[in-house]
């Protein structure tokens, strides 16, 4: 099996950049079947590496998880102003990132994978991907608000309207709302335009994965089943050996 440097092994497999690689080499933080690594060794997918005692995957396994991301965490990686950055909630081995954001001040499902190909997948706007969201708001909503939603609402600031979506009253200051497009802020600015004010929202679903009992906080690697069934909607292989390995697995 073909060799190649360890920095470079370790940037492909997402745990870092190639220089912050090489920093931890340098840290004596990197093993290499259980001796310390040395820069600008040689290694391959047969070897056991870890990296801050933690066994790195290789570089062909994708990883998904299911996050439930807390009211006021960010999502973003280099923000050194944000007090909570979703890079700094997840303990994991392997280094992922969020597909699809949410406002620091909503919460809920959010996917976070090392698989680039599959966030470019579910980001594509013309793809039409689902999400779906659990929505109060400060005023009682009626048939007609639940109607406009659903037509679609012409957003003044963005200067377009949004795309038919479906909705259903679940409270007096409830609904769940099933969009089909990213729009920035697209929920507070289509109840804005019709005069009501969001005051918590809660992704709950992103395709065929859904929030289910995971609590503010906690992640879980996808089973077997929903990696086959999202991979497929993205029209993506699936890559399965994760699910075998970590179903009904909760991470705090």
């Amino acid at each position: 099996m073909e060799k190649e440097r360890l920095n470079k092994y370790l940037a492909a497999c997402g745990v870092c950049s190639r220089r912050e690689a090489d920093r931890l080499i340098q840290e004596g933080r990197v093993t290499v079947n259980g001796q310390k690594a040395i820069t600008g060794m040689q290694v391959n997918e047969k070897d056991q590496i870890t990296v801050n005692g933690k066994q790195v995957h290789n570089q062909n396994e994708r990883v998904v998880l299911a996050y439930y991301k807390p009211v006021g965490v960010i999502c973003t990686e280099k923000d050194r102003h944000a007090e909570k950055k979703i890079t700094d909630q997840i303990d994991f081995p392997v280094r992922v990132t969020y597909a699809g954001r949410l406002d620091k001040d909503s919460e809920g499902l959010l996917l976070l994978t090392n698989d680039g190909g599959l966030i470019d997948a579910m980001m594509r706007g013309s793809a039409g991907h689902e999400k779906e969201y659990a929505v109060r708001v400060n005023k009682e909503v009626t048939e007609g608000f639940v109607q406009k939603l659903e037509a679609g609402v012409y957003l003044t600031e963005l200067g377009v309207k949004t795309r038919p979506c479906k909705v259903r009253k679940t409270g007096k200051f409830s609904f769940r709302i099933v969009l089909t497009q990213g729009l920035n802020r697209q929920i507070k600015r289509m109840a804005g335009e019709l005069g009501y004010r969001v005051t918590a929202i809660k992704r709950v679903r992103v395709l065929n994965i859904e929030l289910a009992d995971l609590k503010p906080g906690q992640f879980r690697p996808l089973s077997e089943d929903e990696l086959r069934v999202l991979y497929k909607l993205c029209e993506k292989p699936a890559r399965t050996d994760q699910g075998k390995k970590s179903q009904n697995i909760v991470i705090q």
